[in-house]
């Protein structure tokens, strides 16, 4: 059996009668507050022989069956191990003005950046409606087998520069009435954004202080910047943490976090990128945006029907994809995906190995991507074709 390692954030409640030895996390919040984020490290064995198999394995559009490998590690879970970071606050101190040793925040940081500054990558990944805890689990570690499967296979030492996925579980799945479960996991969407918010604020000022000590001894932050990528639901859940994060930032900018921030399947409206909507400023936080649809995705027309019938970016694409900033490109995988994972097809084929190659930094117009221009010749607006 080999081992794997997820880091984690989550604002969910614990499970167990300890909070820093849980068995897992539930569907609700955190007993301490919805913004409240406990940070951690999960360690899960598994069967290398298969995980290769699934890796390998024809999806319909490229080799990499992330769905089914999501499905194996989420029936590891008995075979896993969860490491929360213990903090040791003080109930009187601001946040602030308590020590950073005892904050699990720090610990998980200052680990991922001892990841980069090796050359290693870092992507933050937002799940999607309806999952429990184990499933989330499961589809992280799906999504970061996949991003590493050219570059040596998962455990292998030769293996570099890997991509260290980072989960935020927000509380969903689990419920009772499965018919509700969608209505209930977007009001936990829309308040969990505040939780990622300040997850968010918590990483721009490790970033300002590691940078500040950095510069007085004459050394360099980190070899590799940060990704995000938001999956269906996740993606409502980034659009509220902008609010709060512009509130808390000098001048009300958004700071630039990340390299590359992904916006899959995404269940927000066809239109929040024009000006007003919650995403017209995003581009501020990253290097570039990219938008990842599908016309034929199945989860969106009941996704509409629950908003009132308002289009959604996930399927359609930005309403006016004219008028997206240079930064943000959009692609159609409408041609390729399809079977069962139409609308989880972040971690599968040929969309995983596009999302690998943007943060491997190559140029959205490159010949070596499996890509070309739409008819209407925008500049950053594409659509992925059979390679």
């Amino acid at each position: 059996m080999a081992t794997t390692q997820l880091y984690y954030a989550t604002n969910r409640h614990h499970r167990g009668r300890e909070r820093w030895k849980p068995t897992g996390y539930g569907p609700e919040p955190s007993e301490d507050g919805t913004e409240n984020l406990r940070f951690g490290l999960v360690t899960i064995r598994y069967d290398h022989a298969k995980v290769t198999r699934y890796l390998e394995d024809d999806c319909g559009f490229g080799a990499g069956n992330g769905e089914k490998l999501s499905r194996y590690f989420y029936d590891q879970r008995g075979k896993a191990a969860i490491n929360a970071f213990t903090e040791n606050l003080s109930r009187e101190a601001n946040e602030s003005d308590q020590p950073r040793r005892k904050l699990g925040s720090s610990r998980a940081f200052s680990e991922l950046q001892a990841k980069m500054n090796s050359g290693d990558h870092v992507l933050i990944f937002v799940h999607g409606p309806n999952m429990n805890w184990w499933q989330a689990v499961g589809s992280a570690l799906s999504l970061q087998c996949m991003l590493n499967r050219h570059s040596g296979g998962e455990g292998s030492p030769n293996q570099s520069p890997r991509v260290h996925v980072v989960l935020f579980a927000w509380p969903s799945g689990d419920r009772e009435i499965p018919h509700w479960s969608y209505f209930s996991d977007h009001t936990d969407a829309k308040v969990s954004g505040y939780a990622l918010g300040r997850g968010l604020l918590k990483l721009r000022d490790y970033l300002l202080h590691a940078r500040s000590l950095a510069r007085r001894k004459g050394e360099s932050l980190y070899g590799q910047p940060i990704q995000l990528l938001c999956h269906s639901m996740g993606n409502y859940v980034l659009q509220n943490a902008l609010e709060r994060t512009a509130k808390f930032s000098a001048g009300g900018r958004l700071p630039r976090i990340f390299q590359q921030i992904f916006l899959c399947a995404a269940d927000v409206a066809a239109d929040v990128f024009q000006p007003g909507e919650p995403f017209h400023r995003l581009a501020e936080m990253a290097e570039a945006v990219t938008i990842y649809h599908n016309r034929r995705d199945p989860t969106m027309p009941s996704s509409e029907y629950a908003k009132g019938a308002s289009d959604r970016l996930g399927r359609d694409g930005a309403e006016w994809p004219a008028y997206l900033p240079d930064r943000v490109h959009q692609v159609d995988c409408s041609q390729l995906v399809s079977g069962l994972i139409e609308h989880s097809y972040y971690h599968c084929g040929a969309v995983n190995d596009d999302i690998r190659q943007s943060i491997e930094g190559m140029p959205q117009d490159s010949r070596d991507r499996t890509r070309e221009p739409t008819r209407h010749g925008w500049p950053n607006v594409w659509r992925l074709v059979d390679g």
